[in-house]
């Protein structure tokens, strides 16, 4: 029995996770998703699809878990660095931002109150996940400690989700 409604995976994309380059597809998959760009299926699915599609075994829910780490961070560091250098304005006028004034300002307020700690409890949270990234791009954050929270709370995150999926699917077997 597997847990996952793949139905919710657009076609297109399970064909390319089954083939040979399912794993660029993935890491692919996940810049876009750091970079608040992934719009054809949540975050929280990425890891667990690629899981039910490629393969769940020891070895590749490791390498899923390390690529999707490494693909969610590559993204969110291009939208920090994106916002360092476009500034306040330059986020609430993009339309790929999903983020109003008033929502920013409370990001604003979170990253204030709980400071870099912030960056990587936001990637392990559902609905907020990497949304800490746009604050932390307005401040004077360096940019290696950015990665380095931005890694952990992506493996985190992924790895809740993969941990979720094998032993859910494991168990039901």
């Amino acid at each position: 029995m597997n847990p996952l409604q793949l139905e919710q995976t657009p076609a297109w994309l399970e064909s390319l996770l089954t083939s040979e380059l399912a794993f660029a597809v993935l890491l692919g998959i996940c810049v876009l998703e750091g970079a608040m760009l992934l719009r054809f299926m949540p975050s929280e699915l990425v890891v667990p699809s690629a899981l039910a599609l490629i393969g769940s075994s020891a070895s590749e829910v490791v390498a899923t878990v390390a690529i999707a780490v490494v693909g969610t961070t590559i993204g969110q560091f291009a939208l920090f660095c994106a916002v360092r250098r476009g500034g306040r304005n330059y986020v609430l006028e993009r339309r790929w931002l999903p983020i109003s004034e008033d929502r920013l300002d409370r990001f604003d307020g979170w990253f204030d109150r709980w400071g870099a700690v912030a960056v990587p409890a936001s990637n392990t949270m559902l609905f907020v996940r990497g949304l800490l990234t746009i604050p932390a791009g307005l401040s004077d954050m360096d940019h290696r400690t950015f990665v380095a929270l931005s890694a952990l709370g992506s493996l985190s995150f992924h790895s809740i989700l993969a941990g979720l999926y094998y032993f859910g699917n494991h168990l039901l077997v």
